[in-house]
């Protein structure tokens, strides 16, 4: 239990004010990210529907593919056409939160001329799989840049709402009855110094 006195009645209402402050700043940092969060995640949730569309429309152009050339066929054109794709990880900070972004040398598209094989012997089903398939390689790397900077604004913005309910629900309610026991105690005190000085004062009249 505080001492009761006037100091720290002053000290403990300056430690309000500062938390009510805090509170209010961590408040307005909070909006901001979930502002962020909120522009961010708008073109990650177009880019995942873009991939999920392509990816169907990819796999039966692939079957109708299989269908005609056959599986070796077409397991063997994807060796030949295999290649690595260099990407960039790049720290990257916002409003002071780092997060890792992710940058691909080069797109995945190629043109049927630049894929290793002759593309004049395959079906129009087949290239179109694998334009698609490509077009999917590059939204991915897309994706996994919006992963990154999500899930670190997703995690600020929990640690900042626990911080802001655990200064609400906790440390300023015990503030404020501390105040309010002090307060009380003081009032207290003081009307019995007034009522003690009166009556000093008529027995000294009497």
């Amino acid at each position: 239990m505080i001492h009761p006195t006037r100091t720290n009645l002053l000290l403990l209402k300056e430690k309000s004010r500062s938390v009510h402050n805090s509170i209010g700043i961590l408040k307005a940092r909070r909006q901001a990210l979930i502002r962020e969060f909120l522009s961010t995640t708008i073109p990650f949730l177009q880019s995942r529907e873009e991939v999920k569309k392509m990816y169907i429309e990819g796999i039966r152009e692939l079957g109708l593919s299989i269908g005609h050339e056959g599986r070796d066929y077409v397991e063997s054109l994807a060796l030949a056409a295999n290649r690595v794709l260099g990407v960039e990880i790049e720290e990257k900070s916002i409003m002071g939160l780092r997060y890792r972004d992710l940058t691909a040398h080069e797109s995945a598209l190629r043109s049927p001329a630049e894929r290793g094989y002759d593309y004049l012997s395959t079906t129009p089903h087949l290239e179109e799989s694998i334009h698609l398939f490509e077009m999917i390689v590059d939204s991915m790397l897309e994706i996994a840049s919006f992963d990154s900077k999500l899930k670190r604004l997703s995690a600020e913005i929990q640690r900042i709402a626990r911080r802001i309910r655990v200064l609400e629900e906790r440390i300023l309610p015990a503030l404020q009855g501390q105040i309010k026991s002090i307060a009380q105690y003081i009032v207290e005190r003081e009307r019995e110094a007034y009522y003690r000085l009166k009556r000093f004062k008529e027995v000294r009249t009497a």
